[in-house]
Order: C-alpha cells, then sequence, then structure tokens
C-alpha cells in the first residue's frame, strides 16, 4: 500500500481517497480533499496559505530539520523479514520516538519563551485602560460600604472534652 503526499498540503493521501489531476506535460498532482484542488486551481501558493505545512515550516511554527524524520522515507520495494532486524528496530522506535518527543518539547518552549513578555504588555495595558476602577486606600476608610466586614466566629472544642472523659 503506497501512501502518498498532498501537492498542496503535503498530508497523506490513502489509495482510494482524494483527487488526482494530470496537466498535459503528463505531470501529476495528487490532493487530499477538494479544498487543497480548489486552492491549486485559484493559483495560490501553499507556502502563503497559513493551514499548509510548508507554511508552518517556512515560518518556524513546526521543526523543519529533524534527523529523526529521515526514518519515514518512502520505500517502494517490500523487504526481506529478519527476525533479529526486526527486534532491533522495534528497539530503535522507540528510542526514536522519545528523542522526537524531547525535541517537538524543546522548540515548543523555544517558541513560548517572549510570551512572559508578551503578557505583561498586556497586563499593563489592561491596567492602564481601567486605572478609574482602582480605589485608593483613603477612600475605602472613609466609606464603609467599600469595606468587608470583619466577623467572629465561636469555635468550640470537642476534642478536649473527649479526652477529659477517657482519663
Amino acid at each position: 500500500m503506497r501512501i502518498e503526499k498532498c501537492w498542496f498540503c503535503s498530508s497523506q493521501v490513502y489509495p482510494g481517497h482524494g483527487i488526482q489531476f494530470v496537466r498535459n506535460d503528463a505531470k501529476i498532482f495528487r490532493f487530499c480533499r477538494s479544498k487543497c484542488h480548489k486552492n491549486f486551481k485559484m493559483k495560490r501558493n501553499p507556502r502563503k496559505v497559513q493551514w499548509t505545512k510548508s507554511y508552518r515550516k517556512l515560518h518556524g511554527k513546526d521543526m523543519t530539520q529533524d534527523s529523526t524524520f529521515e526514518f519515514e522515507r518512502k520505500r517502494n520495494r517490500p523487504e526481506r523479514y529478519d527476525r533479529t532486524l526486526a527486534e532491533k528496530t522495534l528497539k530503535a522506535i522507540k528510542t526514536i520516538d522519545k528523542v522526537r518527543t524531547s525535541r517537538s518539547e524543546s522548540h515548543i518552549k523555544n517558541r513560548m519563551k517572549g510570551n512572559t513578555r508578551r503578557e505583561h504588555d498586556k497586563a499593563r495595558k489592561e491596567l492602564v485602560q481601567s486605572i478609574h476602577l482602582v480605589k485608593d486606600p483613603l477612600s475605602l476608610k472613609e466609606d464603609p460600604a467599600l469595606v468587608l466586614p470583619k466577623l467572629k466566629v465561636k469555635i468550640s472544642q470537642p476534642q478536649e472534652e473527649n479526652l477529659a472523659m477517657e482519663e
């Protein structure tokens, strides 16, 4: 079973799915869905359409160079079955997954570095816009309606009584 790539968005096209367009020069374009086919017919550049993989790679949203992706190459000819090779590959798959997850986590962490500064700027802007809502402490002392009433609560201690009865 050969899984093709969509020409426009680079997602996977499984056999029996998608649309195939053959140009006059016999170049074949495969699309995963009609959305990609329509964007192709409108002559849109996939690098400028935000939901495509090429846009995400170009703008630093996805990891572009990662050696772990080399393991997903297309293999058109079947390999002979070898038990030891199969065991080694199963062990290698686990380590590759660990490496891939750690790299993606560090990639996300690097992308979110400037986020705290943006949050501080946003909070500062909100404070400037709604400074009239903040009351100064002198007005709180003058207006008793703005202060919460202090309540006194009696707490009975039944645990001490039980201890005294047991002795």
